[in-house]
């Protein structure tokens, strides 16, 4: 990290990550090790940050052997939930198409020279895509052991790329950071106890005139509309609010940003998400009513997100 507003959040970062690795490691840490260890060294390995299949690939090819190496590897880092890639031909056809996402996201952004935070950024296939469409920096943060073991699957072969993964969560970030010129926050905001607090804190993260990209789900309604299930969301315990459109436009008035507009509101399909080889628990299908897929299985509307951009004053 570069000197600067991030002084801070870097200096507080060593603490932390000792107590991930050392002190509270995850179950399953020597095993995703184990497998990540696995990837074989390939010399001229390159990836394609612009294709919608992120893909790594190798113009002399490997070996029988590494190609075994290879699968074995990425099979012992499953399940991929946030993808689609490609590595040296082996596709990972993962549970979310987040090309989808991307495609619909991105046209309404420009990050050309942008220090991007990426909150909640899963596998990482979004920061990598941030990285294709002209960003300076990415930081991508996301709780999950797993995740970071994805993501550095990549970065194994483009290790010299300024895009950086930290196990962290929100609330682990320095207040007022002020730090970030484009800040991501796709697929969080429902999972939030207090929509506002999250809000809040991915402004103080933002430079002055920097831009929030918010994608999230949504209802139908007017500005005073907003759903709290009562128990479970499509089988999910932690969504806790969903908002019209317009109520969390107003949200985000009220909070201080200027240049609200939402830009996307796209239904979720199985197509979309679904259960693959990679990810073979169980996704949107077994979520939705059987006899009608225009509602959860609760009886809640069927998944509608929306993608909001706010400009911080």
């Amino acid at each position: 990290m570069r000197a600067g507003n991030l002084q801070a959040w870097a200096d507080s970062l060593p603490a932390h990550l000792t107590r991930l690795f050392e002190e509270k490691p995850h179950g399953d840490l020597a095993r995703w090790l184990a497998a990540w260890q696995q990837l074989p060294e390939v010399a001229d390995a390159e990836v394609d940050l612009n294709s919608d299949t992120l893909t790594v690939r190798s113009a002399a090819g490997l070996s029988p052997a590494a190609l075994q190496q290879r699968h074995e590897a990425l099979w012992g880092l499953r399940p991929w939930r946030k993808g689609p890639f490609e590595f040296f031909g082996d596709f990972i056809d993962t549970e979310w198409r987040s090309d989808w996402k991307w495609q619909r996201v991105s046209p309404h952004v420009d990050l050309r020279g942008c220090r991007v935070l990426d909150v909640g950024c899963g596998s990482g296939y979004h920061c990598w895509r941030m990285a294709g469409a002209g960003a300076s920096e990415v930081y991508g943060i996301d709780p999950s052991m797993l995740f970071l073991f994805q993501f550095h699957a990549v970065k194994r072969y483009l290790p010299q790329a300024a895009v950086h993964f930290l196990p962290i969560r929100m609330e682990d970030m320095p207040a007022s950071l002020a730090a970030f010129d484009r800040v991501f926050s796709m697929g969080v905001l429902y999972h939030r106890r207090d929509p506002l607090e999250h809000l809040i804190q991915l402004q103080q993260t933002l430079v002055s005139g920097g831009e929030l990209i918010l994608e999230t789900l949504v209802v139908e309604g007017d500005e005073r509309t907003v759903l709290m299930p009562e128990d479970r969301y499509a089988m999910m315990r932690n969504v806790w609010f969903l908002p019209s459109t317009a109520m969390l436009e107003l949200w985000l008035r009220r909070l201080g940003f200027r240049d609200v507009r939402t830009v996307d509101i796209s239904v979720t399909t199985v197509d979309e998400q679904r259960s693959t080889e990679w990810m073979s628990f169980q996704s949107l299908p077994d979520f939705l009513d059987p006899e009608d897929q225009r509602k959860t299985i609760e009886g809640y509307p069927s998944p509608l997100r929306a993608t909001v951009i706010a400009r911080k004053a």
